[in-house]
Parts: C-alpha cells; structure tokens; sequence
C-alpha cells in the first residue's frame, strides 16, 4: 500500500467520533458564556481553507432557519457592516492563521461579539485579551481532516444564541449518517461495495469537474475540488447549479476532442433540490455529456440538510483518499502550501 506517513486515512475514519466529541465538549460550555441572539443582526465566520470552509457548511445548512443574515469571510480586511450587533466567529484550527487572526483583530476593534474556535495559537490570545469566548479544539489534527472539530462549536454557537434552534437535532443526526457512510467507505470494504473506492477506481487518471445541486452541492463540491487538490496531489474544478447554466455550460463543446479524454464530470444531488433545479441539471447534462469521458452521480444519504450536506463531504474526503493510493500518493503531506507560507515569511 502507498505510504501514508501521517495516518491520513486513520483521521479521515475517526470523523464521526471527532464531530460528536466535539458537540460534546462544546455543550459543555454555560449557556450564558455565548453571545444572545437577539442583540445580533448579522453573523460573519472568519476564516480559511479547512477552517473556512466550515463556515460555508453552517451557512448552507442552516439557511432555511437562520434569522440574519451569516456570510463566510477569506479575506484579509473585514468588511465595514461589522460592528457591534455582529456575531464574529473566527474560526483556525491552528490558531494562527494570518488573514483569520487580523480579521478577529478588525472585528474586536469594531465592537463586534467575538467568539473565537482554535485549539491555541494567535487567535486565542486576541479573544482572550478581548474578554471574548473561545471554544477548544483538541491538537495534533491536520486542518482539513478537522471539519467536525471545526463545525460542531460552530453550530452550538448558533444554537445557544437562540439562532439556529434545531442545530442540536442536526448534529446528531449528521454524527450517525457520518458513522454509516464511514462503515462502507473503509479500506476493509472492498470492490462496488465501497463507493468511494469505486468512484476513485472509475475517475482514475481523469480530471474530476464537480458540479453540486444548489447551496448544498455546491458546499460539497468545493470541498471535493480541495480535497483532491491537497490529498490527491490533483487538479480538480468545480462549480454549482443554477450559476453554471448562465455562464460555464458555454464552455462546454470547442475543444470536446480534449475533455472527453481528459474530464469526468460528478454530479452531486441530494434531497432538498428545488424542483425547477432538478430539471436543470437533468437537461444540463444532455447538453454536455458528449464532451466528457463519463458522468457519475453521487447522492446524499442521511436526515436533515447538515447530514446530507456532511455526507456528500465525506464521500469526497474518501473518494480522494483512494485516488491517492491508487496513484502511490502520500495522503498526508501538503507540501506546497508549506514552501508558500515560507517563502511568505520571508517577507515582512
């Protein structure tokens, strides 16, 4: 078997136990150490990458009951509309992230309520120094196989602000749809049985463009992209429905000779489609079909937005996995990113 020099795969496995330890360890905190939702008037998560990314997932998932507005943040700067009646949830595994670190800067000095999710670093000094909360994360994760030691003290945010009241409900059912999409998708289980080994099997060498179905797929989609990009060590787009059909579903078909060798085309659907989006994508796919080497379909199993969501996700954390070994690549290592962040420092 491929090298995994940092026991990826064992990491990827344990997400179920890491998502419900974390619910745990987050309701622990008193109710009143949160900020109260009714002096809020808008939400931003600070954050980015591995960590950022579980802000996009709180914001798809919870969209059809959140009563303010909740935006997702990867910038440096923070934007003017924060202030004091914002939630700021800045969110680093490692604690610091650079842009992470001065957004939460920026907001405490607007006078926004901050709540910091880390496990140490930079970032939980400023909340500390703010009087601020700041929820733990255990160390010694790599960032992008930290998602539910990342969401969790999100969402028991949302929920103890009185924001997100069926948050709790959500969680536990996304921990038991994580367990059963992990007991198939185990290296031990082997051949179609295992989807993800087979998807990887059927991708192979080709480039993966993953389209997802509204909000949902689209969170998911990203994802996929990402974990090719950093376990795989492969290119990989993406992109949602219904923005793909006003502008990329044009690119399909001039150079069809080229991608029906070189793309596959993962379609992501899950069950809270809106029924106009469902005929998009059907009628979408018989436009491109013929210019790509194959489509395949991967459907969300699971109760609840966050479980369907979550389960799409996961599918993808294996599916990129098994590309990895298939092609005698270390899961682990991000090498690239670690020559950037030190060619950066080097630079004031």
């Amino acid at each position: 078997m491929t090298t995994d020099s940092l026991n990826f795969l064992e990491a990827v496995a344990g997400l179920p136990e890491q998502l419900a330890h974390a619910h745990e360890v987050a309701g622990t905190v008193h109710a009143d150490a949160f900020p109260r939702g009714d002096a809020i008037r808008n939400v931003v998560v600070l954050g980015m990458g591995g960590s950022g990314i579980s802000g996009d997932v709180v914001a798809a998932a919870f969209n059809d009951e959140l009563p303010v507005p909740l935006a997702v943040l990867k910038q440096i700067r923070t934007p003017a509309f924060v202030g004091p009646e914002t939630l700021a949830i800045a969110v680093s595994y490692s604690g610091d992230t650079e842009e992470t670190v001065s957004m939460a800067s920026s907001a405490v000095e607007r006078g926004a309520q901050l709540v910091a999710i880390s496990s140490g670093g930079r970032l939980a000094e400023v909340a500390r120094d703010a009087g601020a909360l700041h929820l733990s994360c255990p160390p010694g994760l790599m960032p992008r196989a930290a998602i539910g030691a990342l969401v969790a003290p999100l969402v028991v945010t949302l929920f103890r602000s009185g924001l997100a009241p069926g948050a709790h409900a959500n969680l536990v059912t996304a921990q038991a749809q994580l367990a059963r999409r992990r007991d198939r998708c185990v290296p031990g289980v082997t051949g179609a049985a295992n989807p993800a080994r087979e998807l990887a099997r059927r991708l192979d060498r080709t480039i993966p463009v993953v389209y997802g179905a509204g909000v949902l797929g689209g969170v998911a989609a990203y994802r996929w992209k990402c974990d090719v990009n950093e376990n795989a060590k492969a290119p990989a787009f993406w992109n949602q429905y219904p923005e793909l059909d006003h502008n990329e579903i044009c690119g399909w078909g001039q150079h069809g000779d080229i991608t029906r060798q070189l793309v596959s085309l993962v379609e992501l659907r899950h069950g809270f489609e809106h029924k106009r989006l469902q005929l998009r994508v059907d009628a979408t796919r018989e436009i491109i079909e013929e210019c790509v080497h194959q489509v395949l379909d991967v459907e969300a199993e699971g109760e609840g937005r966050l479980a369907q969501l979550l389960d799409l996700m996961y599918i993808g954390d294996w599916t990129s996995c098994y590309l990895a070994v298939q092609n005698d690549v270390d899961p682990g290592p991000i090498d690239a990113i670690f020559e950037l962040k030190s060619r950066l420092a080097k630079t004031p």
